[in-house]
C-alpha cells in the first residue's frame, strides 16, 4: 500500500479489522484507495542497490512493486485483496513491466516456502493483527544472504494511527520489532522518520514512521 501524498478519505473513522474481507471491501469502496506513488522510504533504502529479485509484501495496488520493476527487479507482489491485485496489474502493463512482477493472494508463508528467498524483501505500512514482530521475523526467513529486510510501518506516536484505535494497536517501534533479528546474523538500523504530505484542502500533515533495514549476512 502507498501513503505517499495521500490521505485516507474517511480519517475520522476507525479502521474496522486487517482482515481478507476487511481491505477487500476498502478496495471495493474507491477507485483507487492510494496514491500511485512509490513510497519514500522504499526509494530512499533502494535506488542505489543493483537490481535482483524483491517480495513485498502488502504491495496494494502495486505502486512500489512496478516502481521496483521499472529500476530492473524481478518482483513478487503479495497482497489480500484480489480487488487491489486487479489494479495492480492493470498498472504493470499500463507501465510496461508486466513481465517482470508476479502478483498473487496466497499466504505469504506459502509464498515464501514456494518461491524464496529474494535479494530485498519488503512491506510498506503492513500491520497483520499477528503484530510487527511475527512480521519481520516471518520476512526475515525470506531474504537470501546478502540481501536485505525492509519493514516501515506507523509509528505509536504517529498522528495517523491516532486517529485509528485499530491502528494505534497494531503500529509498532523499529527498535522493538528489531529484536526479532539475530545480530550474529543481520546488520540492523532501527529509526524513527518523519515526512510531511498536503492533505485535503492543502493542509500539511505529518506522519511519523517506524523504519527497520536490515542486511543479513552473506
Amino acid at each position: 500500500m502507498t501513503h505517499t501524498g495521500h490521505v485516507h478519505a474517511h480519517a475520522a473513522e476507525p479502521m474496522a479489522d486487517f482482515s481478507r474481507e476487511s481491505w477487500e471491501a476498502k478496495y471495493r469502496e474507491r477507485e483507487a484507495l492510494w496514491s500511485g506513488q512509490p513510497n519514500a522510504p522504499l526509494v530512499d533504502e533502494v535506488e542505489n542497490l543493483a537490481p535482483a529479485s524483491a517480495l513485498e509484501v502488502g504491495c496494494g495496488e502495486g505502486a512500489d512493486a512496478v516502481w521496483l520493476a521499472t529500476q530492473g527487479w524481478q518482483v513478487t507482489g503479495v497482497d489480500l485483496s484480489a480487488t487491489a491485485l486487479a489494479r495492480a496489474q492493470v498498472h504493470a502493463e499500463a507501465s510496461g513491466v508486466a513481465a517482470h512482477v508476479t502478483f498473487t493472494d496466497a499466504a505469504i508463508g506459502d509464498v515464501i516456502a514456494a518461491h524464496g528467498p529474494w535479494e530485498l524483501v519488503t512491506s510498506m505500512y503492513t500491520h497483520p493483527g499477528e503484530g510487527g514482530r511475527w512480521l519481520v521475523e516471518t520476512l526475515a526467513a525470506a531474504v537470501a544472504p546478502g540481501g536485505r529486510l525492509l519493514v516501515v510501518g506507523h509509528h505509536p506516536t504517529d498522528p495517523h494511527a491516532a486517529e485509528h484505535p485499530d491502528l494505534a494497536d497494531a503500529a509498532f517501534a523499529a527498535e522493538d520489532v528489531a529484536d526479532a533479528l539475530d545480530r550474529s546474523e543481520w546488520e540492523v538500523s532501527a529509526s524513527i522518520r518523519e515526512r510531511t504530505t498536503l492533505g485535503e484542502g492543502g493542509h500539511e500533515r505529518l506522519w511519523r514512521d517506524s523504519v527497520l533495514v536490515a542486511r543479513r549476512h552473506g
